[in-house]
């Protein structure tokens, strides 16, 4: 299948049963109605991390992160999240993710929906919300503390700090640990009635079946965080978004997938999981190490931007060089 064909394959797609919200996404039909409400569905969405694309001296390449953006909004992507993890946020200066984040606005100009990824120490975490409130976004997602302390009520306390810190906008946590249990989540939920998603990415369906359930399904929005391999298996288990680190090379692919899914195509769905299996599998070896170095050669490859990444991240070796290159070729592109 080549990112232009529909994701079907010529086949008519069958459609959902129940009613949807903007952009096709499932409505909650079992829920209370939140004040977030209007928010919930730019999470059911195939959500773009975009990169940090960077010159020759190394700084942040503005003109080219806003023409990458710019194609992302052309192919239809309707929700970003600047200062992600493909966006090397941890190699990122407090100036340069700010940076990113105004660029991100002022190139997105309500095209989209805008969700701030923050993090690192509280006070860092709750002045990057705030500024992402002042910047004009209408969610942050907060990156999983990286302390190597974390314990489960601390957890509460993090988040809950900085929802409060902006009722005003809605908060996504980014669950990157099996060792969080669900009903804390559903306490967070309780306590502040901002935090309307998250984005789940223990690589365990299970797991984030039996979570989701103990969090409570319907109170949030569940976005499959471990992008498209992962989609269809999170998919049948509660998610209605994922996130994509390939949206920005090849964005058609990425609204396919999530085409089929809304639909429940799930054939089609694998269809698209096996036209980008190997290109995510060269992201995910060695613990995830050359994930974004992966994106970036792609796009240099396409002749959109420079390779470069921060360490700890590194430039690919020439074969795996190759074999990026040859994938992209084969999808048309």
């Amino acid at each position: 299948m080549t990112p232009g064909e529909s994701p079907a394959g010529g086949a008519p797609a069958r459609p959902a049963d129940g009613p949807r919200t903007r952009g096709g996404a499932p409505a909650d039909t079992d829920r209370k109605a939140g004040p977030m409400d209007h928010l919930r569905p730019a999470l059911a969405e195939a959500v773009a991390i975009p990169v940090t694309p960077f010159d020759a001296a190394g700084d942040i390449a503005a003109d080219t992160y806003r023409a990458l953006l710019r194609r992302l909004l052309d192919a239809g992507v309707r929700t970003v999240t600047p200062n992600g993890n493909t966006g090397e946020y941890y190699s990122l200066g407090p100036d340069e993710r700010r940076r990113v984040t105004e660029l991100t606005l002022a190139e997105v100009g309500g095209e989209a929906t805008v969700i701030v990824g923050v993090g690192h120490d509280l006070p860092t975490a709750v002045a990057s919300a705030r500024h992402a409130r002042e910047a004009g976004a209408e969610m942050v997602m907060v990156h999983q503390p990286v302390h190597p302390y974390v314990s489960q009520s601390g957890w509460v306390d993090y988040h809950r700090a900085i929802a409060e810190a902006v009722p005003g906008l809605g908060v996504v946590p980014y669950i990157r640990s099996d060792r969080l249990d669900g009903t804390r989540l559903a306490r967070l939920g309780e306590l502040c009635p901002n935090v309307v998603g998250v984005k789940y990415s223990v690589p365990d369906a299970a797991r984030f079946a039996a979570f989701a359930h103990d969090a409570g399904r319907e109170r949030f929005v569940w976005v499959a965080g471990l992008a498209e391999l992962y989609a269809p298996a999170y998919w049948a288990c509660g998610a209605t978004g994922f996130t994509s680190g390939l949206v920005n090379v090849a964005p058609k692919v990425s609204l396919a997938m999530l085409e089929a899914l809304r639909t429940a195509d799930y054939p089609a769905a694998m269809r698209v999981w096996e036209q980008v299996r190997a290109f995510e599998e060269l992201r995910a070896a060695d613990a995830s190490a050359d994930n974004v170095s992966v994106v970036k050669e792609a796009l240099a490859a396409l002749g959109l931007a420079r390779r470069d990444v921060r360490p700890p991240g590194r430039l690919l070796p020439e074969p795996v060089r190759e074999r990026v290159a040859q994938l992209v070729r084969g999808w048309g592109i």
